[in-house]
């Protein structure tokens, strides 16, 4: 304990004297780290007061007025104090006015030089962390641990107010690059290493429900359940599992979402392949179920540069519908059709596929319902048709099946926004979306380094 100059601390902070108590009467590991940080953060707020203060007593070069140009003149010192990791400090600084008494804002330039906006109350760091767990958990457990983290204690409304002006500023991000890709300015693509470039570009669609107020403000009623739009991008790679088999993962992945319709969807797909090299990589896949809004969005933007896949899985399900339709549900007759056909559609040819559903439409005494059956599954195989070499993909190393689009629905959308009792307005929903959005896509930190938004 001599070494931290015991007698010199506790002449300048006796109130510290209690915590180095507890330090000494600690005996199990755990009080000795909780006491120890307790110690930590009181050093922390004491240095920080002792600093701001040695900086705020430097001068100060005063402007001159916006509304009269006369110099303004310091009115001495006024308390400024913020809630911060370190817990909550304050500190003296120069305040300034208008000499003519102009109606206007006090000036102190030491608030601008730190990146506090008048009435700020919450530091920008702190506001960071709160917002970073609010990404994952509900507000009320966000708080809690904030608190148990950093032994400060804030309101789940508070970290709400905070989330909505970080995610609101993540929205006009947004925007602008939107509208800078819809003036014909194309984004850069990200950096990423040569290696990673040179992997296969896979990306792909689908849509997830949530629930919504019905109404906006109260959330009384029945929910009203509404489609969010998710489209992802990831490169694939290989890894070696714990079994020594090599075996494809995702890397780089990055995820588009819009509450709105097909096409605001499209535009963020485009600016995200775009950032993602689709123009430049060697091998581009979409792979999506078969919604007609999935396979609109592929033949506008990305036909031309991507192989188009449909699911094989969900094929596989339309199939084994119309064989349940037609033979009588699931019975043996029924089951031996289905397998034989997905494994033609899986290992050989779907026009093989084609052609069974064919001849199967021309059988006699064929009833209408199963008829009906089979033309809808024609149709639908037969649209998709180029979609469906699976043979050659698997051949390739390419998936057939779009389990990263549902996956990215379920983590992105279902385990934050989908507990018990939620129930969503619409801009609560925008602006925790787009926190989660960018956490994921890598761009979270920078939507707090030199925020100015003032704490409601």
């Amino acid at each position: 304990m001599s070494e931290l100059n015991l007698p010199q601390i506790l002449d300048e902070a006796p109130a510290m004297a209690p915590l180095f108590e507890k330090i000494k009467n600690a005996t199990r590991l755990s009080a000795l780290v909780l006491a120890t940080l307790s110690l930590a953060r009181a050093l922390a707020v004491m240095l920080l007061e002792s600093e701001l203060n040695r900086r705020a007593r430097e001068p100060v070069k005063w402007p001159n007025c916006p509304l009269c140009g006369s110099k303004i003149e310091s009115k001495g010192f006024r308390h400024r104090s913020a809630s911060t990791l370190a817990g909550l400090i304050g500190w003296k600084r120069r305040v300034g006015r208008c000499p003519k008494g102009c109606r206007n804002r006090q000036f102190v330039p030491y608030d601008e030089v730190l990146g506090i906006a008048a009435y700020q109350q919450t530091s920008d760091e702190l506001k960071h962390v709160a917002c970073a767990l609010a990404v994952f958990v509900p507000f009320e457990i966000s708080a809690k641990l904030l608190g148990m983290i950093a032994q400060v204690w804030v309101s789940p409304a508070g970290i709400w107010h905070w989330v909505r002006e970080a995610g609101h500023r993540a929205m006009e991000q947004l925007d602008r690059q939107l509208q800078e890709l819809a003036e014909g300015e194309e984004p850069c693509e990200e950096n990423m290493e040569s290696a990673l470039a040179a992997l296969p570009l896979i990306m792909g669609a689908d849509g997830v429900m949530a629930p919504f107020r019905p109404d906006g403000g109260s959330p009384a009623g029945k929910a009203d359940w509404r489609e969010v739009k998710v489209g992802i991008f990831a490169r694939l790679g290989k890894r070696i599992n714990k079994a020594g088999k090599e075996v494809t993962c995702l890397k780089h992945r990055r995820v588009v979402a819009v509450l709105g319709c097909s096409e605001m969807l499209g535009a963020r797909m485009v600016f995200g392949a775009i950032r993602q090299g689709m123009r430049t990589a060697k091998q581009v896949v979409w792979i999506s179920d078969g919604g007609p809004w999935l396979w609109t969005i592929y033949k506008e933007h990305f036909a031309r540069y991507a192989t188009g896949v449909l699911d094989f899985y969900h094929a596989a399900q339309n199939i084994w519908k119309a064989a349940a339709a037609c033979l009588d549900g699931a019975t043996e007759e029924a089951k031996a059709w289905f397998g034989q056909a997905r494994h033609m559609l899986r290992h050989e040819d779907s026009n093989n596929v084609l052609r069974d559903i064919r001849r199967a439409m021309k059988i006699k005494d064929l009833p209408e319902s199963s008829r009906d059956a089979l033309s809808k599954l024609y149709d639908y195989l037969n649209k998709h048709c180029k979609h469906m070499d699976y043979k050659r993909l698997k051949e390739l190393g390419l998936p057939i099946g779009s389990g990263m689009v549902e996956s990215a629905c379920k983590w992105l959308i279902q385990q934050r926004f989908k507990g018990v009792g939620m129930r969503w307005s619409e801009d609560g929903f925008n602006h925790l979306l787009h926190l989660r959005l960018a956490w994921v896509n890598t761009s979270f930190d920078s939507l707090f380094l030199n925020s100015r938004s003032p704490n409601p």
